[in-house]
């Protein structure tokens, strides 16, 4: 088959232990991203299978219908909003799903936590400039950072992600409070942790709030202005999810008008983001490009979970398949 890879930001795919998989196929890794229907439909028609890395690249119905050989999508984990399934079902366009593990997510999500709380990415880059013990020349920026012990842990959404940093944070000795659905809630209960009475209180009352949550359109935008600005001046909001379970602007605006004081975003609306975001230059802002699920251990399972959905479609054995009447 052949087959590309799309959007291997570091060029890492090639030196995964499971690349090897593909021998015998004709493998084009790209490197770089390009945006546009047309674009895309230029570079992907002669493939017979992409592999997607999460959701980098957006397959909507009129780029599907412009590449008339393609037969296999193969995602890297599970297929979000990114992928028109319908559309792909209709040009006879089969989608396999992978797998997927908190771990690397999760201790992501912690890195932010702890770097914003001791500013440590602000202080470390001052200090390469010759300035000791600074994070910034804006005075209510330059506050000393905080331990987490004893402070509040806000989790929205408690599935494998949310459960593993609520463990986190009690090995901390936070405290942790829950917000999301009744059965999420009932769970973090039994689990010995605290379901916020209400939304309001949840965000009122956290030093940490950090967003879990699968972006849907029940979800999008979900986190509204309103939220934000009930939370403290001392407050830091956390989102390795996904940048657009926050109403659009919000987040920006919110931190310029203080509430809440610090942010670590690990996922934004435009990616790869702009030089000249807005949020680069925030110096209560700890920012990285998108790094949650980006680790060698939970590459070598995306991609060989991957690789084999790809070797079992091209023996005629297809397993995982999200939309199998593209098949009949």
């Amino acid at each position: 088959m052949k087959i590309a890879i799309l959007d291997d930001y570091q060029d890492s795919v090639r030196q995964l232990d499971c690349f090897k998989m593909l021998d015998g196929h004709d493998v084009k890794v790209f490197t770089n991203s390009v945006r546009g229907t047309g674009q895309l439909a230029a570079r992907l028609t002669p493939f017979d299978a992409v592999v997607l890395i999460r959701e980098r690249t957006v397959f909507n119905k009129a780029l599907l219908e412009k590449l008339p050989a393609l037969k296999l999508i193969s995602q890297t984990g599970k297929v979000s909003s990114h992928v028109d399934v319908a559309a792909a079902t209709t040009q006879r366009i089969a989608i396999v799903e992978g797998v997927g593990d908190p771990t690397a997510p999760s201790e992501l999500t912690w890195a932010l936590i702890m770097a914003a709380a001791r500013r440590v990415p602000q202080y470390a880059a001052n200090l390469k400039a010759g300035i000791w013990q600074q994070v910034s020349a804006v005075p209510e920026h330059n506050p000393l950072g905080v331990a987490l012990k004893g402070r509040t842990l806000g989790i929205w959404g408690y599935g494998k992600i949310g459960r593993t940093v609520a463990g986190y944070g009690k090995a901390f000795g936070m405290k942790v409070v829950v917000w999301g659905r009744d059965a999420s809630r009932t769970q973090a209960q039994q689990d010995g942790y605290t379901a916020a009475a209400s939304k309001e209180e949840f965000f009122a009352t956290a030093d940490f709030v950090s967003v879990h949550l699968r972006l849907n359109d029940a979800t999008r935008g979900i986190v509204t202005a309103a939220d934000l600005a009930q939370m403290k001046p001392t407050a830091t909001f956390i989102n390795t999810s996904r940048a657009e379970l926050v109403a659009e602007g919000a987040l920006e605006a919110a931190l310029r008008q203080g509430r809440p004081g610090f942010a670590g975003i690990d996922v934004f609306e435009t990616e790869p983001l702009p030089q000249d975001s807005p949020l680069l230059r925030m110096d209560n802002v700890v920012a990285t490009p998108h790094l949650g699920y980006v680790e060698k251990d939970g590459y070598e399972l995306y991609f060989r979970a991957a690789f084999q959905n790809i070797v079992d479609f091209a023996n005629g054995t297809p397993k995982n398949v999200l939309n199998p009447e593209a098949l009949a």
